[in-house]
């Protein structure tokens, strides 16, 4: 799926829930939008600093839409504030994507784990898993069903916490199921309680999205290494405290980048040679292991030199 810039209009807002507001953005010319896949989010460039990732939660045939539902984060980075309170129906909004690094894969068998706005990208991969004839479960979780997005269309099982507790996920998750895949999106805690309970499944089984970069542990190599650039055979190093991002944009090299944290996936480049110390939330252990891609932004190398696609 390419990406484009472009500049939106706020056609619709509403509340959809407790904290949480659903804006629906159009080309102001009605031309339609690229198209997406369930588990995508696109940049909303707010403001030169300020950029933030929103996942896509309306229908992917409507191509005259895009549909997001974002959380005001009380303690946020003031993305989500920026969005409720200087986002209005009619004001323009510079949008780049789509992007889909939570693709649904083909499985007989899902089962869809959401934690409060962890909800939004649950949403259309249920419809769409449904619409191929697949058996779904769903199971989404939130403080309290004040707090709980797009209940109205929701086909699945709810868990307020208020009046049910946590989501019994030993229950859930307690024994592996054959042909069946495990999609999750949700705050941290929930993600890693999901991870803990899938380490018995087949592998390939879980699928997780992050709203914020995971632990990953100590880097691998402390010192200075080099990178390649195989399209021009330039060679830069990269200094041991500074990104490889950082180090191709300091050398003239432009690279197309967004969360900077290993999150959105915009930077993702092509590796050539070398070890990779992958330092992401997106990519799977098996996808780590073939060393064939990375994230510049926080991704280094694991040993002395890398050669990347650039």
């Amino acid at each position: 799926m390419s990406e484009t810039d472009l500049r939106l209009r706020v056609r619709r807002r509403t509340e959809g829930a407790e904290g949480v507001v659903v804006l629906e953005l159009a080309a102001p010319d009605g031309a339609e939008l690229p198209g997406w896949t369930p588990g995508a989010h696109v940049d909303l460039l707010l403001t030169d600093e300020l950029t933030r990732q929103y996942s896509l939660c309306g229908d992917p045939a409507d191509r005259s839409v895009y549909r997001i539902g974002v959380l005001r984060e009380p303690v946020g980075r003031g993305g989500s504030a920026y969005v409720h309170d200087r986002l209005g129906e009619g004001d323009d909004v510079d949008v780049r994507g789509p992007r889909n690094h939570f693709e649904l894969a083909p499985s007989p068998r899902y089962l869809f784990i959401a934690g409060g706005i962890g909800i939004t990208p649950i949403l259309p991969m249920a419809a769409a898993a449904r619409a191929a004839g697949a058996e779904v479960e769903l199971h989404y979780g939130g403080r309290s069903r004040r707090s709980m997005a797009f209940l109205a269309e929701l086909e699945g099982t709810l868990h307020p916490q208020e009046e049910v507790g946590l989501l019994d996920l030993d229950g859930l998750l307690g024994t592996p199921r054959a042909d069946t895949l495990v999609y999750c999106c949700g705050p941290e805690p929930l993600l890693a309680a999901v991870e803990e309970r899938c380490a018995g499944w087949p592998a390939g089984t879980l699928h997780v999205e992050r709203f914020a970069p995971r632990e990953v542990g100590d880097v691998v190599g402390t010192g200075s290494f080099e990178v390649e650039l195989s399209l021009t055979g330039t060679t830069i190093t990269v200094a041991p405290e500074e990104s490889v991002l950082a180090a191709l944009e300091g050398a003239g090299i432009g690279v197309l980048s967004s969360c900077q944290e290993g999150t959105c996936g915009t930077c993702e480049t092509t590796v050539l040679e070398g070890e990779v110390d992958h330092r992401d939330s997106l990519l799977t252990p098996d996808e780590q292991a073939a060393h064939d891609t990375m994230f510049v932004c926080v991704s280094r190398a694991a040993g002395p030199r890398l050669v990347l696609e650039l």
